[in-house]
């Protein structure tokens, strides 16, 4: 049993496994609110996400017509599909409430948030989800102080360790 309060902000699920990740969000932009959505798939794609096989590093999340839509991220071709293979980097529709879906659009057009595709699991009933948060871009300068942080916390964390030892 995990410990309480240990679970960060952004983590996955308990008992979820993942799938693919985009490491480069979180260096990019700043993350607020996190979102669990389901995707719409065909066979093909569902058969070739849980071999691990695409990438959401260069995705994107869109907000049209009060769907979200999940654009440029690549799932490979199952190699058994054949003809009723799937196109490798179609549009996908995120699966979510639409009290969600209206919070999510009012930041985006309001306050100039950008939607974010962080990982793609299975959750522990072995469906496929995605998680997807809201965040604000970094400049380059707010990307150094963040890694000057981090590398900062590390030694602490180490300093602190070597103390009680």
């Amino acid at each position: 049993m995990a410990k309480q309060g240990t679970k960060k902000k952004g983590d996955l699920p308990e008992g979820a496994k993942p799938l693919l990740r985009n490491k480069r969000a979180w260096h990019d932009f700043e993350l607020t609110d996190f979102f669990e959505a389901g995707l719409e798939l065909r066979g093909s794609e569902v058969k070739s996400l849980r071999e691990a096989r695409g990438s959401i590093a260069e995705a994107y999340v869109q907000l049209k017509k009060g769907e979200i839509w999940l654009v440029g991220a690549s799932v490979n071709e199952w190699a058994w599909a054949h003809q009723f293979n799937h196109a490798l980097t179609r549009e996908r529709k995120l699966l979510l409430h639409s009290e969600e879906i209206r919070k999510i659009g009012i930041r985006v057009e309001q306050k100039g948030f950008t939607i974010v595709p962080l990982a793609i699991y299975l959750n522990d009933k072995g469906r496929i989800k995605i998680q997807i948060a809201l965040g604000k871009g970094k400049k380059e300068f707010e990307k150094r102080q963040s890694k000057k942080q981090a590398d900062d916390k590390v030694e602490m964390d180490r300093a602190m360790k070597n103390r009680y030892e």
